[in-house]
């Protein structure tokens, strides 16, 4: 009967163990002095001129978007200007009660308002730090093709228009 008889069953199996072990030791040996060395000797490090730092566009003309929803890009260098927890320059010029003095766009009402929909008096905090959204636009040739159309581009009409 097999539930006697369990002794065998464990010698087999221990002597089956011990081989296995044995054959990877044995193996595992030669197999780890055959594998390629992954790494040359060490290289020299040199020093490469950095490439010129790209113009900022500085035109103070707004851009068209490239779809719709885009965060507007900004016209403008914003080399120097501070923005911290306690200190936002943008604000300075973008904010609702001073776009009048400044002639700047005043930040989307979307900006003052919190993640639960509650409507606030200033900008809301995860919609402080405007460059998370906004970027600059440097005079660069971009990186990858380009071959979007915009829908009116395409011939599409908007409701009402003649066909």
């Amino acid at each position: 009967m097999r539930s006697q008889d369990r002794s065998r069953g464990l010698t087999r199996g221990r002597l089956g163990a011990i081989a296995l072990l044995a054959a990877c030791l044995i193996g595992g040996g030669v197999v780890a002095q055959s594998v390629p060395q992954l790494s040359g000797p060490p290289q020299q490090m040199e020093s490469v001129p950095a490439k010129p730092l790209p113009k900022w566009n500085v035109d103070d003309v707004r851009k068209m978007r490239a779809y719709p929803d885009q965060p507007p890009v900004i016209p403008h260098s914003i080399e120097g200007y501070q923005l911290s927890v306690n200190t936002n320059r943008c604000l300075s010029c973008h904010k609702r009660e001073f776009t009048e003095g400044s002639g700047a766009p005043m930040i989307s009402v979307t900006h003052y308002i919190t993640r639960e929909g509650q409507m606030l008096a200033d900008v809301s905090p995860r919609r402080y730090f405007c460059t998370a959204c906004h970027v600059p636009q440097a005079q660069t040739n971009p990186l990858v093709g380009n071959i979007f159309r915009d829908m009116s581009d395409m011939g599409v009409k908007l409701m009402g228009e003649e066909h």
